[in-house]
């Protein structure tokens, strides 16, 4: 009987682990699926087309052109390697700018020939149409449309996901502002987490750490959202007066924010690896005539510098992966950050701000799951990262 449990037992541990590694790996790639679907969609938004004149020998248009062209900010066709001539943006909403109600017809039937010809006597057009209103297409210049590139996403400078006619999803401010934020936050974060680590190893009586171990670890378990408002509150009036800031909201803010969450990871790993150095090295350098900060410095951390690094690694996990404090306090300018003070964006505020408000299967959904891939990617190497220390460690 006691044999039929046993296995009972262990068919259930086993069963239990085989389900959950199947629900990671099919959550993996469930995510790669969506994220994928990104380069299978049109620079342009899809259904439309930018027609321009004949003549015009513009035969593509990067996103951050079109983008340009739109906004007023590209003026001339020679810019792009066009006509010298001024660019006149046309939308469908400007039609009735062109033409009057009776020329486009009751129902609006007429309206595809009214675009039509406008662009055909237009030397200087190029309008953002429906394809279906472009009724000859031999008497305009239709700019051939590509997918959205690898280049276009892990190389583009903004992150514009709505804009029209050609949408933006340029990564890189969204992955600087990840790593600008995180790193800071681990510098300010190391020196005040080895630091108490080490009073809690080795100077703290046995009562006070009993008192400061719990208090450190309660900090763990304080939600994010409080942090946020915290920093909200309290620490973004205090940067925006003490630097003279526009905003407070700033990456500075972040990473002091993610500092104060990622501390009980640092201290409690750091500290722990401490306490394992063994007490005979301790006392033979204590012996050898060393005082008790040259132990601690040349003995000690020496010893427990690969549990010290898992520590901050940890760490660095923390600061990536967090969302809604960041959120509340980092400004969320998707814009690439040349100082701390400026606001930034990060990766995971990005999805949990814009995942909601993205239609579902479009290409704004999608680049949202290759952030999520990014992340993913960052998020392992930081794992793999512990693990190559806590192997060495053990060695």
């Amino acid at each position: 009987m006691r044999r039929f449990w046993e296995k009972a037992v262990e068919g259930v541990l086993a069963c239990s682990g085989f389900v959950t590694s199947l629900a990671i790996v099919l959550i993996v790639l469930f995510l790669f699926s969506e994220a994928l679907g990104l380069f299978g969609s049109k620079v342009v938004e899809d259904g439309y087309v930018l027609a321009l004149h004949k003549s015009n020998p513009v035969e593509e248009l990067t996103p951050e052109q079109i983008k340009d062209i739109f906004d007023g900010e590209l003026t001339n066709w020679k810019s792009v390697g066009g006509p010298d001539e001024p660019v006149q943006v046309f939308r469908l909403e400007d039609v009735s700018s062109y033409y009057t109600e009776e020329q486009l017809g009751p129902s609006y039937e007429h309206a595809g020939e009214c675009i039509t010809s406008l662009v055909e006597r237009s030397p200087g057009m190029v309008a953002f149409v429906p394809a279906q209103f472009i009724t000859r297409p031999d008497a305009v210049h239709v700019l051939s449309d590509r997918t959205i590139s690898v280049k276009d996403v892990f190389a583009g400078a903004e992150w514009f996901p709505t804009a029209t006619p050609a949408p933006l999803f340029g990564f890189l401010p969204l992955i600087t502002g990840t790593l600008w934020v995180s790193f800071f936050a681990i510098l300010f974060a190391l020196p005040f987490g080895l630091a108490v680590a080490i009073y809690m190893s080795e100077v703290a009586d046995k009562r006070v750490r009993n008192v400061l171990k719990p208090v450190i670890e309660l900090l763990s378990g304080i939600p994010s959202v409080v942090y946020g408002f915290f920093g909200l509150i309290v620490l973004v009036p205090l940067l925006q007066q003490v630097f003279g800031l526009p905003v407070g909201e700033s990456g500075l803010a972040g990473s002091l924010v993610l500092a104060v969450m990622a501390l009980p990871t640092i201290i409690t790993v750091t500290e722990d690896a401490m306490r394992n150095c063994p007490r005979a090295m301790r006392e033979a350098s204590l012996a050898l005539g060393a005082s008790q900060w040259q132990t601690i410095y040349k003995v000690v951390i020496p010893y427990s510098v690969s549990g010290i690094t898992s520590g901050v690694v940890l760490g660095i996990g923390r600061a990536v992966g967090e969302t809604m404090a960041v959120l509340m306090v980092t400004g969320n300018a998707a814009v690439i950050p040349h100082s701390i003070l400026e606001p930034l964006r990060t990766i995971p505020a990005t999805i949990a701000a814009e995942l909601g408000e993205a239609p579902a299967g479009g290409a704004h959904y999608a680049s949202l799951f290759l952030l999520g891939v990014v992340l993913f990617f960052i998020s392992l190497s930081i794992n793999l990262t512990v693990e190559a220390v806590s192997l060495r460690r053990n060695k």
